[in-house]
């Protein structure tokens, strides 16, 4: 009589991602001090708000305001990558708002 018990604290790990972690994963960014200099340069917001850190987490509905290069991109996430994949996979994960 085994009864499985949920650790709220697991479940929440399991529906976020580092921030840092999540540009590298859906290329926006090609490394990890990449996406910490995206970040320290403020060339990252999160539901409108300047990202502070790079292990702040993001979750599924979360929407990333970035700058890559020259280009502004609007983004929501509708799920979160497990590692880095090809670029249309990591398309999969979110969908574009600025178009």
């Amino acid at each position: 009589m085994s009864a499985s018990i949920s650790n709220p604290i697991e479940e929440a790990e399991q529906d976020t991602l580092r921030i840092d972690r999540l540009l590298v994963y859906l290329r926006f960014a090609r490394t990890r001090s990449a996406a910490r200099a995206m970040i320290e340069g403020r060339a990252l917001r999160r539901n409108r708000k300047h990202v502070q850190r790079v292990s702040e987490n993001v979750a599924i509905g979360d929407v990333l305001t970035l700058m890559v290069g020259k280009e502004v991109h609007v983004v929501e996430l509708v799920s979160l990558p497990e590692r880095r994949a090809s670029s249309a996979e990591a398309k999969c994960h979110y969908r574009e708002l600025d178009h």
